[in-house]
C-alpha cells in the first residue's frame, strides 16, 4: 500500500514539475525579444541625443564668442537651432525614461508569473488547499421590518426642509438640537405600503397621523403650518390625487382656500 502511495506521489510531482517547466519556458520565451526591441530604441535615442548635444555645443560657442553680431540673421538662425536642439534633447530624454519603465514592467510581470507558478509547483500547496476547502455555511438572518417611526414620542417633532418622511424628520430634528426654527417645506411622501394599513401587521407603538388617526401608508402630504398638530395626511383622506402647487394647509389650518392659512383671532 505504501509503495502505491509513493508511486502516486512521484507521478504527481512529475506532473507538477512538467507543468512548471512548460509555464517557465512560455513566460520567458518572449522576454528577450521585448527587451531587445526596447534596448535598441534606447540605443537609437542615445545616438540622437549625442548628435543634438554636439550641435548645441557648436552653436552655443558661436553665440557666445561673438562670431555673429547679436541680432543678425546668422545669430538668430544659430539661436533658433540651439533652442530646437534643446527641446529635442528633452523629448528624447522623456522617451528614454518611458522605455526604461516599460523594460522594468516587463521584467516584473514575468517575475510575478514565475513566483505564482513556483507556489503551485508542490502538490497540496496552500493555495490549492484553499481552493478545495468549501466556504463556511452562511448563517441565515431574519430581517425584521423597522417601524416607520422609531418612537411615538417623536410624532410631534417638526420636519426639516431635507426630511422626506415622518420617520426621517424625527432623526434629523434630533441632530439639529434646539437651534432656531426654520421655515419648513412641505413634502409629499410615497410610502412602501401602497394599500390600507389594515392589510399589514401594525406595531401598537407606531404613531398615527391624518384625520383618520391611522399609521402612515400610501402617499402623504405635510401641512405647511409649522404649528399643525397632525402634520401629515393621507392623500385620499384630504381629497387629493396629486401634489398641489404652492403651499398646502390641512382642513384644520386652512382659511377660505387650501393654500391660505387660517388667521386665528
Amino acid at each position: 500500500m505504501s509503495m502505491l502511495n509513493l508511486s502516486n506521489q512521484a507521478a504527481v510531482e512529475a506532473l507538477c514539475s512538467g507543468t512548471y517547466l512548460e509555464n517557465y519556458l512560455e513566460t520567458i520565451e518572449s522576454l528577450p525579444d521585448d527587451l531587445q526591441r526596447n534596448v535598441t530604441l534606447l540605443r537609437e535615442l542615445d545616438i540622437q541625443t549625442r548628435e543634438l548635444l554636439q550641435e548645441i555645443e557648436q552653436n552655443s560657442e558661436a553665440l557666445l564668442d561673438g562670431s555673429y553680431p547679436e541680432g543678425s540673421t546668422a545669430w538668430k538662425k544659430s539661436y533658433f537651432i540651439t533652442q530646437r536642439a534643446l527641446a529635442m534633447c528633452q523629448d528624447a530624454g522623456d522617451e528614454k525614461l518611458h522605455l526604461l519603465a516599460t523594460i522594468s514592467e516587463h521584467i516584473e510581470n514575468r517575475s510575478r508569473l514565475l513566483d505564482q507558478y513556483r507556489e503551485n509547483l508542490e502538490p497540496g500547496s496552500k493555495k490549492e488547499q484553499e481552493k478545495e476547502e468549501p466556504p463556511p455555511p452562511r448563517k441565515e438572518t431574519k430581517h425584521v421590518a423597522e417601524p416607520h417611526v422609531e418612537k411615538a414620542a417623536t410624532k410631534r417633532q417638526r420636519r426639516s426642509k431635507a426630511s422626506e418622511t415622518p420617520q426621517e424628520e424625527a432623526r434629523e430634528d434630533k441632530d439639529k438640537g434646539s437651534g432656531a426654527k426654520k421655515k419648513k417645506k412641505r413634502k409629499v411622501v410615497k410610502k412602501d405600503r401602497e394599500g390600507s394599513p389594515l392589510d399589514f401587521a401594525i406595531d401598537p407603538n407606531e404613531p398615527t397621523y391624518c384625520l383618520c388617526n391611522q399609521v402612515s401608508y400610501g402617499e402623504m402630504i405635510g401641512c405647511d403650518n409649522f404649528d399643525c398638530k397632525i402634520e401629515w395626511f393621507h392623500f385620499n383622506c384630504v381629497g387629493l390625487t396629486h401634489k398641489p402647487k404652492g403651499k398646502w394647509y390641512c382642513p384644520h389650518c386652512r382659511g377660505d382656500r387650501p393654500n391660505v392659512r387660517r388667521t386665528d383671532k
